[in-house]
């Protein structure tokens, strides 16, 4: 069965000095206030696009690798997963780097880097990314 997520923003002004609100939905959690120079120059406690993909992507992937690592009955204890998406104004998003540390019982170095390669390519959110340079650092704990 397909699910459908929804968040809304409402953004007030010109993009230089206006700034919006970013509302989730489907999940309910605190909505969060938006603004340019938060998105090109320094966070100052609101939110970014690039930051949300950044959630998005570090989320799916951790589930993706989870996936597939139980699916080769090494099902892991934990995984810590980070996403650093690049944002340049004037380009847009120019990168995201993926690093995740993961407790996998039973399984090699070698074998936690193709899992986590695997899950890279087959994350739904990597895919819907596919015009971005996606690069990955993955290791055991």
């Amino acid at each position: 069965m397909a699910t459908t997520r929804t968040a809304h923003t409402v953004w007030e002004g010109e993009l230089l000095k206006g700034s919006g609100v970013v509302t989730f939905d489907s999940s309910g959690i605190p909505s969060q206030p938006v603004s340019w120079p938060s998105r090109a120059e320094q966070a100052n406690g609101k939110t970014s696009p690039e930051e949300l993909i950044a959630a998005a992507h570090s989320s799916c992937f951790s589930m993706a690798l989870s996936h597939g690592l139980t699916g080769a009955g090494t099902p892991p204890t934990r995984l810590e997963t980070k996403a650093d998406v690049t944002f340049q104004p004037g380009e847009g998003i120019t990168g995201i780097h993926l690093t995740v540390e993961g407790e996998v019982p039973g399984l090699d170095e070698e074998g936690f880097q193709v899992a986590a390669e695997e899950a890279k390519k087959n994350c739904p959110v990597s895919q819907a990314l596919t015009g971005t340079t996606i690069t990955l650092s993955a290791k055991l704990a």
